[in-house]
């Protein structure tokens, strides 16, 4: 048996290579980035207008001029115009290039417009003003963007502003989530008074869609040869298997064994935590990745967001800062386990406030839906105090 510390070391030792690959634009939100991204050009690309108003020559004013006749208007997307006379000013729009021969704005509220003269109303003003200097947010072929960002709504905005429409993209692993057991019917179906319905596979499918990894789902029965032959041809076109079920000691639990026979190398098998102890984990000599996880449900979600999201993170390149909440209430957890605690998370005047709700065991999986993530206590211990602080596993 290993340590959560020792486990998640290998998990993260044995990473995933991926490849890069384009989407579209429009598909490229919450994907991760896969190449640096430079401006193609100065940010803004010219003296750009930051308030509807008028633009002078600064010098007029600080000779004391303070009205000034209005010779046109620049408008956002105009080419830029020239002012004729620098004892003129010219009307100017937010968004437009700064007028030729102007070198401050002043915005309408602080102006009186009567005819074709504007007079200041206000007595003080800096050169410059309200203008956003070309250059001044980035210079051309600086690195906007770097590899491993998840990307969001304002990359997605910086990626358009470049015209790159084909995004790089770091792929997922092709993955195949197998479900285990006798006792598991499809959600269609109306089980018998022995029976379930299969619900881990669809829990592991939803929460790896929700960063945009797809996966191929299947189910296995617990007959031995069975277990092998199925495991042999799915992982051969799948990088990465994710097990439930079948794990443990019982009569039926075949998975580890017919991993070891299809040359899947065990790298560790139980981890001293609660729930998930039966957690298996191994690597083909091909490469392939496999998580055997316990089939009790809690089990298996738990496991999924304290193993396998950080392992598809860091075999992204992408670096998560560890979450940490603190315990809200006293807790008292007797075995020497890591606890994965389920919480209800409240911020309370800025701090992450961890509200214990235990649930009736790993078999509980009900209880999720009042919860909104784990809260890891370490083995060390077995009281817990309100106001220490945990790591925190989020699934909300």
């Amino acid at each position: 048996m290993v340590t959560v510390e020792e486990a998640t070391h290998v998990v993260l030792s044995h990473l995933f290579k991926p490849t890069v690959t384009k989407v579209d634009l429009n598909d490229a939100v919450g994907r991760v980035l896969a190449e640096a991204v430079k401006a193609d050009r100065d940010f803004p690309p010219f003296n750009r207008v930051a308030m509807d108003g008028i633009a002078i020559w600064y010098d007029e004013w600080k000779n004391g001029k303070r009205e000034f006749y209005i010779e046109e208007t620049q408008g956002a997307g105009q080419p830029q115009k020239s002012l004729k006379d620098v004892q003129n000013c010219m009307e100017v729009m937010t968004g437009a290039i700064l007028p030729e021969g102007t070198d401050t704005v002043i915005r309408y509220e602080d102006v009186s417009i009567q005819g074709n003269v504007a007079t200041l109303l206000v007595d003080t003003i800096e050169e410059g003003q309200n203008i956003h200097v070309q250059g001044q947010d980035a210079e051309r072929n600086d690195t906007l963007l770097s590899p491993g960002i998840i990307l969001s709504p304002a990359e997605i905005a910086l990626l358009a502003s470049v015209g790159i429409i084909d995004v790089p993209v770091f792929s997922f692993p092709r993955t195949a989530i197998i479900s285990s057991g006798d006792e598991l019917i499809e959600v269609t179906e109306v089980p018998e008074l022995h029976q379930i319905r299969r619900s881990n596979t669809y829990a592991i499918d939803a929460a790896m869609k929700m960063i945009g990894w797809q996966s191929t789902q299947y189910h296995i029965y617990d007959q031995k040869d069975f277990v092998i032959d199925s495991l042999k041809v799915i992982a051969e076109d799948h990088d990465v298997l994710i097990v439930s079920g079948g794990v443990s000691k019982g009569k039926f639990d075949f998975i580890p064994e017919a991993l070891e026979s299809i040359n899947v190398k065990k790298l560790f098998h139980q981890v001293s935590q609660r729930p998930g102890k039966p957690f298996w984990f191994g690597e083909s000599k091909k490469g392939k990745i496999v998580f055997a996880l316990p089939g009790n449900p809690v089990s298996t979600y738990m496991c999924f967001y304290r193993y396998i999201l950080p392992w598809i993170w860091k075999s992204l390149h992408v670096k998560k800062e560890e979450q940490y909440a603190v315990l809200a209430k006293d807790f008292t957890f007797q075995p020497k386990l890591t606890y994965f605690l389920q919480v209800t998370i409240k911020n309370e005047g800025g701090r992450l406030m961890a509200y214990p709700d235990a649930g009736g065991g790993s078999g509980d999986f009900a209880n999720l839906k009042n919860v909104t993530g784990f809260l890891e206590l370490p083995l060390e211990q077995s009281i817990f105090k309100a106001g220490e602080v945990f790591p925190y596993y989020s699934f909300r």
